[in-house]
């Protein structure tokens, strides 16, 4: 070959041809433009995204109105936002604005603007929540699918759908519903500015975060520092520009979570409500302490249980046992942890087989690795402050894992299925193993509900497994015609582009048969536990403050409905019966009670559990109480009409004043139609139409009668607001009609003001008996 004549640019040098692993690489990660994903979607994509998106309405949706008003806690304070725009905007208890919901409003904006405009009630304020669910399905499966294709998204979204936990808390009235959502939204922008490096994107993801803040505080931001690390590491701009970039996102998270904190903390005290959760009227306060470090160390004043730890619950003081096993426990395990085992996997395995791909792909594995990462990184973090965290610690919390662990098996199980070879299948058939195995156990813990699923799951599973096994040359996954991931079709006899080495050939049509039919048993047997799970969930009525998944399980620290870990915490005392929260507009009796709604016992009657307060096993068809399982209070009860007996959800007054769990911690207490009705009389005369200790029970007669009622204490009636001198005031002025008695906040955390003004009213003024009901009169002196 003759030299180039002097002055001639010199020509760049290119690659080796590539190996024959190196193009078997080439089809799990081929190159395609990030910015036109849909171009290589196969037809059936989009008509399966509205599948799922549709079936995942229509559970979250069905029979959504059982639940009433779900936690009434909440649903006051939503009552209150469609009536007044400051409570709306501070996110008042009561319209009158005396206390705060011991967490920043974004939550409650959707729901009390959906009960402004369609009416209070329990659709109103449920049917926002579970829209979100079908969001946060759809965003899951887009950002899945942009690099892993639909089939990945469609593996994800459908396994967001059916865990247990997301269920639950989609169709309840909790902040997790819409901190889930931002988190899943926060992480597709992140991905987004991963592909191209454009700033708009860690923009956007900053709002999301910022605006997760005013939903939950300072939950929003666990999985930040992990996000900001794989940005740094993997963006596809110059490490100055990341910073930067970095910096404006931190921005965007100031401004858009610290506009209304800044509004707040500036607002003379005087003029607006006390912040509830705080012992000093401060939400810098409440955000570092009660629901920020103090969950984390277990020094949490004011709280359930007081400040510091709490004996009876290991590391985690009354709220379970801390440790790496913490969340595969009983309590917890049904919840969030069937494909957890998977996830862990598949993040390895992925981030494994990205790593050791090079040359040809290399954007577009560091693409898909930088996108394990993200995802991966959020559930270890996550996952490790769930397991070690001392303080409050509630099962639905899980709800936060849910989208993540889903994102890693989908993206995890389209990455190897396309990989093919040997290494791949045996990490499939351990995966699809170890998951079956792991759902057994978590399928006996309730043993006496649906015994054959257990054994069935398993069964298929292991077949499933040994099917993965199978040998299925490289690239059988795809198939002829199919596009890969650059959008070009693969056609059999492509040897390079379907992944097989350099002429194998195509690959075995029964072989593929096989492994196609072991890959869809695989899938079914997966999701199997958590979808029995989760139907059970949608077909039992939840409400109160602590709620769980699925059926009673054998060693489980609550049931279904609620309950504490560890059992009760100190202090507490066993509630009357009636446990259950009232006030469901027209949609039955909520569930509730700290054992809560065992379906198990359920089954072939479905009228057991309908009178407010029955025990399990009270009624016949309640014999599926597992041993060693306190006797539940049941709440689960046919949907009544509209007003019975007087009152919302047709309260009886034999259930007339009864407290829930914790005398009303927990749950509400049970108006009746002539409690409601002395309420109401002469109500616009005053600011508040009655004051009760504690916000559950003050937000049953508010949800009861739409009129304002004092929540002395604020949710565990430990707050000091009012103090007794403002509440003398308050009276001398004429604002407070009724003073309610029987309620009491939380053991531990200073109650003295709630108990000085107990006592004051009951030993000043004429008492008012309604059924088993006492009320005082605060305008007549005794």
């Amino acid at each position: 070959m003759t030299p180039p004549p002097p002055g001639t640019p010199a020509q760049p040098s290119y690659p080796p041809p590539l190996t024959s692993q190196e193009r078997g690489l080439a089809s799990v990660v081929a190159p395609r433009t990030p910015r036109t994903p849909g171009t290589a979607q196969p037809r059936w994509a989009r008509p399966a995204l509205l599948a799922l998106l549709l079936v995942t309405a229509v559970l979250y949706l069905w029979s959504l109105s059982a639940s009433g008003y779900a936690n009434q806690f909440y649903s006051a304070a939503v009552q209150a936002g469609s009536e007044s725009w400051k409570a709306f905007f501070f996110g008042s208890s009561d319209a009158a604005n005396s206390i705060t919901v011991d967490k920043p409003p974004a939550a409650l904006w959707p729901m009390a603007l959906s009960v402004r405009l369609f009416g209070l009630g329990s659709w109103a304020i449920l049917v926002p929540e579970a829209l979100m669910g079908v969001a946060t399905v759809g965003v899951l499966y887009g950002a899945v699918r942009r690099r892993f294709g639909a089939g990945a998204g469609l593996l994800a979204g459908g396994a967001l759908a059916v865990t247990p936990v997301a269920a639950l808390m989609f169709r309840f009235n909790n902040p997790d519903a819409l901190l889930c959502l931002l988190m899943v939204c926060a992480i597709a922008a992140v991905l987004r500015a991963l592909d191209d490096g454009r700033t708009k994107w860690l923009l956007l993801a900053g709002v999301c975060f910022g605006l997760g803040f005013l939903t939950k505080t300072l939950q929003a931001w666990l999985i930040l520092p992990a996000l900001a690390v794989v940005y740094v590491c993997c963006a596809p701009v110059a490490l100055r520009r990341r910073f930067g970039q970095l910096l404006l996102a931190g921005l965007a998270i100031v401004v858009s979570g610290g506009w209304w904190v800044a509004i707040v903390e500036l607002w003379p005290a005087a003029s607006r409500p006390y912040i509830g959760g705080s012992q000093h009227n401060s939400f810098l306060e409440l955000t570092f302490g009660y629901n920020g470090f103090g969950r984390i160390t277990g020094n949490e004043t004011g709280s359930v249980g007081g400040g510091g730890g709490r004996p009876g619950g290991g590391g985690g003081g009354g709220w379970g046992q801390t440790g790496i096993t913490r969340l595969f426990s009983s309590d917890m395990g049904g919840q969030i942890s069937w494909l957890l085992p998977a996830a862990v996997i598949l993040l390895v395995a992925g981030v494994w087989v990205l790593w050791r791909a090079r040359r040809a792909t290399a954007a577009e594995q560091a693409g898909q690795r930088a996108e394990f990462l993200v995802w991966g990184g959020a559930l270890l973090t996550t996952f490790a402050t769930f397991s070690f965290m001392s303080g409050i610690f509630h099962q639905y919390y899980n709800i936060a894992l849910a989208p993540y662990i889903a994102a890693l098996v989908g993206m995890g199980a389209a990455l190897l299925w396309r990989r093919g070879g040997r290494g791949a299948s045996l990490v499939l058939a351990a995966t699809v193993a170890v998951t079956a195995g792991w759902s057994y156990v978590l399928l006996d813990r309730s043993s006496e509900w649906l015994p054959w699923l257990r054994w069935t799951v398993l069964g298929v599973g292991l077949v499933a497994a040994v099917g993965l096994l199978l040998p299925v040359r490289a690239g059988a996954s795809v198939r002829d015609g199919e596009p890969a991931g650059d959008g070009k079709p693969v056609r059999d006899g492509d040897p390079a582009r379907a992944g097989a080495p350099s002429g194998a050939g195509a690959p075995l049509r029964g072989g593929r048969r096989v492994a196609v039919l072991a890959a869809g048993l695989g899938v079914v047997t997966a999701l199997a536990g958590p979808l029995a799970y989760t139907l059970n969930t949608v077909n039992t009525p939840k409400s109160g403050s602590i709620i769980t998944a699925g059926p009673s399980v054998r060693g489980g620290m609550g049931g279904p409905g609620g309950g504490f870990p560890g059992g009760r915490p100190p202090g507490m005392w066993r509630g009357n019966d009636g446990g259950t929260a009232g006030g469901a507009p027209g949609g039955g009796q909520g569930a509730g009670g700290l054992q809560g709604n065992n379906q198990a016992t359920r089954q072939g009657n479905s009228q057991a559990g309908s009178q407010p307060g029955n025990r399990a096993g009270s009624q016949p068809g309640n014999r599926g109480r597992l041993p060693g399982q306190a006797a539940g209070r049941q709440g689960t009860g046919r949907p009544g009409s509209p007003g019975a007996a007087g009152g919302p959800g047709g309260l009886s007054e034999r259930g007339a004043g009864r407290m829930g769990g914790m005398g009303g911690l927990l749950n509400g207490s049970k108006v009746s139609a002539k409690a409601k009705a002395l309420l109401e009389k002469g109500a616009g005369d005053y600011t508040w139409a009655a004051a009760a200790i504690g916000s559950q029970n003050a937000a049953s007669y508010q949800l009861a009668t739409q009129k304002p009622v004092m929540a002395i204490g604020g949710f565990n009636g430990s707050d000091p607001s009012p103090t007794l001198a403002q509440f003398k005031a308050h009276v001398a002025d004429g604002k407070i009609h009724y003073f309610i008695a029987g309620g009491r906040g939380g053991p531990g955390g200073g109650q003295g003001g709630s108990s000085k003004i107990t006592s004051w009213a009951t030993k000043t003024f004429k008492k008012v008996t309604v059924g088993s009901a006492t009320y005082y009169d605060l305008t007549r002196k005794a």
